[in-house]
């Protein structure tokens, strides 16, 4: 998979963190775990904070990451890493800033429509593959229900800090990257700068895409 589309991907899985399901379970610890994490995503119409990943390579990039519901987010990430991405509530870019080069998405066609919703709904839109509650940490495994992203996704949850900590995702060829949050502001007011997006146009630099899949990269 191609650099700028796995970013994408590791973006929209992390921001895809409400992309879980809740069939019926039996284990209380389990459904008050799931309703934590519904609640800490509703709890918020703006959320900012720093993120570190490391890549399936061991690779470690940092950077800034910023929500405003509905539909807009920014993921940032810092030198030497060239990408950023942005949502403006209808169409996600994804910026090669070395190589000026901007694809698109439609936000429609992306798993980040579920957590940059207005609304979040668990309950709809993945399938609940396990979850472990242990030492005040909940570990929920989903899997998304319309099979935008393969591979898995697994949310790591404080439930004495009332904060996601860390998401894993395993991609469809068993590739894990981990991004763990920090200094994270609920509510604080953000620019809308942060979230303008060029609209799509022609040329070499700019490519619409209609969805992860379409055209070879």
């Amino acid at each position: 998979m191609p650099l700028h589309r796995r970013k994408f991907m590791q973006a929209a899985a992390a921001l895809s963190i409400a992309l879980a399901a809740a069939p019926a379970l039996a284990a209380p610890s389990a459904r008050q775990a799931l309703a934590a994490v519904n609640g800490y995503l509703n709890g918020f119409r703006t959320l900012s904070g720093e993120f570190t990943q490391v890549s399936p390579r061991g690779r470690v990039s940092t950077g800034k990451l910023y929500i405003a519901r509905p539909g807009r987010m920014r993921f940032e990430y810092a030198p030497p890493n060239p990408y950023v991405i942005v949502s403006d509530g209808v169409w996600v870019a994804i910026r090669n800033n070395a190589r000026d080069h901007v694809e698109y998405y439609p936000l429609s066609k992306t798993p980040l429509r579920i957590i940059l919703a207005r609304r979040v709904n668990l309950a709809r839109d993945a399938i609940i593959r396990k979850v472990e509650v242990r030492d005040g940490l909940a570990v929920i495994t989903l899997k998304d229900r319309d099979k935008l992203v393969p591979g898995d996704l697994t949310l790591v949850y404080d439930l004495n800090a009332n904060r996601l900590q860390q998401w894993i995702v395993i991609d469809g060829q068993g590739r894990r990257t981990t991004v763990t949050l920090g200094r994270l502001r609920m509510n604080a007011k953000l620019s809308d700068k942060l979230f303008r997006v060029k609209k799509p146009g022609s040329g070499p630099t700019r490519r619409v895409r209609q969805n992860f899949s379409s055209g070879k990269r």
